[in-house]
């Protein structure tokens, strides 16, 4: 889709300045904002360029000059070295196919980063690398409210319900987790999102995912309460409703004895391992982080408006 530029600053001045109704979601509204119609295509459009920088990072431009390493490349976390590739290319038996143990799988099999460079999930739609994108598409459409997914052009979830199930094999801490946030953060703020915006989203994300032992929580309304904690490391702050005798005993993954090859998806920890791996911890304590239903109603996107259209003409 092409918008004129004339429509596109109109929108980006209108959405700087206006108040977003509180019975409208972030998606619905920003879509609106940008994309003039709140349609279900526009609305994917809008996931596949915040998720593509989380992953790869900045890919588009203008962009506020925030640098964007993304969730693959190396980082550093309160001085202790963090690298989540690993998870991603199959050197890890990290991955649950529904047996006692990790196995192998190359996440980055339908062209790595080139895809993603062109606003594409990957270079074909068979590969494991494509699954995993465009469940992060999806997992991120229902997180912020988009009223149209499930329609045709943006699918709705269909990932596995439980994180925990999908990363249990994954043995993540918290500086992992941290980082996995502060992408997410810095690739929206990339956009100019607001502070206490990117804040609110990683509050809500560490409310679900960061906590050990936590309860059975829902994510995905269609899917009900299901144990969701990522962050199963006892050095993981533990929940305030911990249920402990629910988990099992962490398993670190070890490394592949073989080059892993893609295999066919549909089964735990397919694509919804990319689509967990969006989450991490912060310092907020969980009586004051919001549900993911209020981030879905509480996000403002106003400033991303000018470097998504930018990158759309």
């Amino acid at each position: 889709m092409r918008v004129s530029k004339a429509v596109i600053a109109a929108a980006a001045a209108s959405t700087a300045s206006a108040q977003r109704p509180s019975n409208t979601s972030i998606c619905d509204y920003y879509t609106t904002a940008l994309l003039k119609e709140n349609t279900a295509d526009n609305q994917y459009t809008l996931l596949t360029l915040v998720v593509n920088t989380v992953v790869i990072g900045n890919y588009t431009m203008p962009n506020v000059g925030i640098k964007v390493p993304g969730i693959l490349a190396p980082g550093m976390v309160n001085g202790t070295e963090v690298n989540l590739l690993p998870y991603f290319d199959g050197e890890l038996a990290s991955s649950n196919r529904g047996g006692d143990k990790g196995v192998a799988i190359n996440f980055l099999d339908g062209g790595g980063a080139a895809p993603l460079m062109k606003n594409m999930p990957a270079e074909d739609n068979t590969s494991m690398q494509y699954f995993l994108l465009t469940h992060l598409y999806q997992f991120f459409g229902s997180l912020l409210g988009c009223s149209q997914q499930g329609m045709p052009g943006f699918d709705a979830f269909t990932g596995h319900g439980s994180m925990y199930e999908v990363h249990k094999f994954m043995a993540l801490n918290p500086y992992e987790l941290t980082y996995f946030i502060q992408q997410v953060g810095m690739a929206a703020a990339s956009f100019g999102v607001a502070e206490a915006d990117v804040t609110a989203v990683g509050a809500a994300l560490t409310s679900l995912f960061t906590y050990r032992c936590a309860p059975p929580t829902t994510v995905i309304p269609a899917q009900g309460p299901l144990l969701q904690s990522i962050c199963i490391d006892g050095a993981c702050p533990i929940s305030p409703n911990a249920t402990c005798d629910q988990y099992q005993p962490v398993m670190v993954p070890t490394n592949a004895t073989t080059n892993a090859t893609a295999t066919s998806p549909g089964s735990i920890g397919t694509a919804t391992s990319s689509g967990s791996s969006m989450t991490g911890t912060s310092t907020s304590s969980p009586s004051t982080m919001p549900t993911a239903g209020a981030v879905a109603n509480g996000l403002s996107l106003a400033a991303v408006v000018g470097g998504i259209a930018a990158f759309l003409i």
